[in-house]
């Protein structure tokens, strides 16, 4: 930090999320973006203009060896990110990190080992568990005021085109972006719904090439059951051209549901009492479970702000950037699933276990010959 005790921040990677990052460090009175990494000019330039930073590199390597950053955000595709995470954690910086963080789970225990080693952090960009409303609705499935959890839908339905989208060279390859829509776009809500649920313990699943010419698959089923006994649907595409992400939980006394596409506040949220034993029609809400009235958004404004305030005070991450492992498990266990056809528990996850070692990747391909 400087002596004003500013977070001097960079990014790597200029691309669109980058924009989201850059415009939240903007707002901070208390950090300065300072350095920004790019390997193409045409990009980087314009993006470094557009927020007034002095510093612009080729890569990570350049910028570490000539500025001296608190923070580094990672905004590059997640084939890069350990190597890029490990590297920067190294240099003495804090790392936030685009989802997703990693492409294996062990990558992620090497990514947590350095951080631990060198005494960083490394924060992983999960904005759907932040905004008031989810905080709030998280508490009360927590704490038992909307019963036991029992069955949910979990939906992420997105519509991504063959010729701009996967145009993008790194875009459905194994190597590169390390799965299909399931760890790229549905590792969002299933990030949310084991906020909302916590550790899971078995899945059963199966993943699809329909469509989209991919390595990677473009849609995925599974059956999740937690370890609470709720048993969730999920179901991940890139194929949906009506699109919306959607998770529903119910519960003994009710039901939670929130629907929106990239990103929610509290009018996304619905909360439905159960029918009493002896009425036909759903009960009142209950008084606690309206909504907080002063309602912030879900998105990365939250997001950083909670973990910026955490790395300035020295204390762990907050729950909203702490434990990247559970989705990563999650969209871990799926693809294991899909290629042993078999369920997958969290017991084989465990450490020591070659499935953690990378992304099982037997799709079936029912695409018309």
């Amino acid at each position: 930090m400087t002596e004003q005790g500013t977070l001097k921040v960079a990014i790597v990677g200029t691309g669109a999320i980058a924009h989201a990052h850059a415009a939240v460090v903007a707002l901070d009175p208390l950090a300065e973006l300072v350095a920004v990494a790019d390997p193409s000019p045409a990009v980087r330039d314009p993006f470094a203009d557009q927020y007034g930073v002095a510093g612009r590199y080729d890569g990570l390597d350049a910028l570490l060896g000539t500025e001296s950053v608190d923070v580094v955000h990672l905004c590059t595709p997640p084939g890069l990110h350990r190597d890029q995470a490990i590297t920067a954690l190294r240099a003495g910086a804090h790392v936030v990190c685009e989802k997703p963080p990693v492409l294996s789970l062990a990558d992620l225990d090497a990514v947590l080992e350095v951080a631990h080693e060198v005494g960083r952090e490394y924060a992983v960009v999960f904005q759907q568990r932040t905004g008031t409303a989810v905080g709030h609705v998280q508490k009360l499935l927590a704490d038992g005021t909307l019963g036991r959890p029992l069955v949910g839908v979990c939906h992420t339905l997105w519509y991504r085109k063959q010729e701009d989208y996967y145009a993008v060279p790194w875009r459905g390859k194994w190597a590169t972006e390390g799965g299909g829509p399931l760890l790229g776009l549905g590792i969002h809500q299933l990030d949310l719904l084991a906020f909302l649920l916590g550790e899971w313990a078995e899945v059963d699943a199966r993943a699809f090439r329909l469509d989209r010419d991919l390595e990677t698959e473009d849609t995925s089923t599974a059956v999740v059951r937690f370890a609470n006994g709720a048993i969730v649907s999920v179901l991940t595409t890139a194929l949906s051209p009506r699109q919306v992400s959607y998770v529903r939980v119910d519960t003994t006394l009710g039901t939670v549901e929130v629907e929106h596409l990239y990103g929610h506040d509290a009018r996304s949220w619905r909360l439905t009492a159960a029918p009493s034993r002896t009425g036909a029609e759903p009960d009142a809400t209950p008084s606690s479970w309206a909504l907080p009235v002063d309602d912030e958004p879900s998105g990365h404004t939250p997001l950083l702000r909670a973990v910026y305030a955490s790395l300035r005070s020295g204390e762990p991450l907050p729950p909203v950037a702490a434990d990247p492992h559970r989705s990563l498990e999650l969209v871990t266990a799926i693809y294991a699933s899909a290629t042993l056809g078999r369920p997958v528990t969290k017991a084989d996850l465990a450490p020591g276990s070659t499935l953690r070692d990378g992304f099982l990747h037997d799709i079936e391909d029912l695409r018309p010959a």
